[in-house]
């Protein structure tokens, strides 16, 4: 599993960078990071069910053969024991089903793809607004969002920049983030598209006599 460690110095360095993505443009940047959007416990349970009645299903095809071997294991040996021993294998092999399915690798093979970026958008959207970015006064905020185990990058911008700057724009930032994420170069990739973020901004938006930093520069490391 890839993993991404933000101590207080890459705090800093992000933190830098989006004052610096700002000192020319009018336009806010923020920065989110998750490891996980939403917790699929769901799609976990629903393997381990399925890994169980397929593992009981092939075992029913070696009845002799279990009872063969349990009647060597007990000598008092009754029907009771092979109902024990299917009920409590079945029952091992979902509960290691099920923690295995909790690994990010194993997640993203379970879960549809559809449902792992919705849940991303849901949760960016959610922050989206927690963090106030669509309050700021000339509607000019956006929101990086790093959502960690679904390897999902969402850009959302504010009314004022989706007018002007289409987002077939900042695809290539998007992309770009994955690639840190993936190469576990997370935090230059970052700076770096922050930095082309207020580059894109700074032409569309250029700062203002009274401009005022309205939302936090550092990154918004959420637990959920």
């Amino acid at each position: 599993m890839i993993k991404i460690k933000l101590n207080d110095e890459n705090k800093k360095q992000i933190a830098e960078a989006v004052s610096k993505a700002e000192s020319n443009t009018s336009g806010e940047i923020v920065t989110a990071f998750i490891k996980e959007s939403y917790d699929y416990a769901v799609y976990e349970m629903a393997t381990a069910v399925i890994a169980g009645f397929v593992y009981f299903v092939a075992m029913m095809f070696f009845v002799g053969n279990i009872q063969t071997w349990l009647h060597g294991m007990f000598w008092d040996y009754s029907q009771n024991y092979l109902i024990a021993f299917y009920g409590f294998s079945t029952f091992v092999v979902g509960t290691i089903v099920y923690f295995l399915a909790n690994l990010a690798a194993i997640d993203r093979l379970i879960v549809p793809k559809k449902i792992m970026q919705q849940k991303v958008h849901d949760r960016a959207l959610l922050h989206y607004m927690e963090s106030g970015i669509y309050n700021t006064r000339d509607r000019t905020g956006i929101l990086i969002f790093i959502s960690l185990l679904e390897h999902r990058v969402e850009l959302l911008a504010d009314k004022g920049i989706s007018s002007k700057i289409p987002l077939e724009q900042w695809q290539q930032i998007v992309e770009q983030i994955l690639a840190g994420v993936k190469q576990g170069d997370f935090t230059n990739k970052l700076c770096k598209s922050i930095e082309e973020c207020g580059s894109l901004l700074a032409e569309h938006f250029p700062i203002k006599a009274d401009d005022t930093n309205e939302l936090t520069n550092d990154i918004n490391v959420l637990e959920k």
